[in-house]
């Protein structure tokens, strides 16, 4: 069957499903979010037009109604949906690769924010409502020296290491521009990345458990940059100064 999802669209839904996955732990029936789960799964293999993985995945699906093979069974599942990704991340534009990080793939987290940071000449702008020093530790280091990095968390959730992070990171790179604001408590929802004002990039998770405990993934949101961008601006413009 031909696909009609594009080569991003599938990569990109093949990671979310692979995010999303439920516990296959214990010896019960299968649970209707489990069996909803594998039937939007083998949907999405049957959309990638590959009859192998599809085979794989069909057989390893056979074996999670048998509690003595699910151990091994869901095992299999899942290297059919990972192979699955592999090929369709080969197959979508050099663009969307790398969006989606597995579980803990902390250098896979570093690249794929590194990527999105690269767009930037003069303005990064990080949304993340729980953001703590890991930002700066972590991630900073990717940040273009042309790109001025402003860090919009939220009041009631920031933690406490941002503001000391922040602070020696002014004082040992003075010529690098980084500002930072707390917003009103509970206005701050989402995590997100503007680049010069004009590009948006959503965030599953926040920056300092990105892909630690579950996959993450980060999507460019084009339909949607325009409103996301006039949103989060008003909110730092309210916001108020931490460093």
């Amino acid at each position: 069957m031909a696909s009609e999802l594009s080569t991003e669209d599938l990569y990109r839904r093949i990671g979310r499903i692979i995010e999303e996955c439920p516990s296959f732990v214990g010896i019960e029936d299968l649970s209707p979010e489990q069996l909803t789960w594998l039937g939007r799964a083998e949907a999405l293999l049957a959309a990638s037009g590959d009859v192998l993985i599809q085979a794989e995945f069909a057989t390893a699906r056979s074996s999670l109604s048998r509690s003595a093979m699910r151990r091994c069974g869901f095992q299999n599942l899942m290297m059919a949906l990972y192979r699955a990704l592999a090929k369709a991340e080969l197959a979508a534009p050099a663009s969307a690769q790398g969006a989606f990080i597995p579980v803990g793939g902390s250098f896979d987290s570093y690249a794929a924010l590194s990527k999105v940071f690269s767009h930037a000449t003069s303005d990064i702008l990080l949304v993340d409502p729980y953001m703590d020093d890991s930002v700066l530790l972590e991630f900073g280091g990717a940040v273009p020296e042309t790109a001025t990095l402003r860090l919009l968390s939220d009041q009631a959730t920031a933690k406490p290491s941002l503001e000391p992070a922040a602070k020696r990171w002014k004082a040992q790179y003075p010529t690098r521009g980084l500002q930072v604001r707390l917003a009103p408590a509970r206005t701050l929802h989402d995590r997100a990345i503007l680049i010069d004002r004009k590009d948006v990039w959503t965030v599953t998770q926040s920056l300092k458990d990105l892909a630690k405990r579950s996959p993450a993934e980060i999507v460019r949101a084009s339909d949607i940059a325009a409103l996301k961008i006039a949103v989060y601006e008003q909110i730092w413009t309210a916001a108020g100064v931490l460093v």
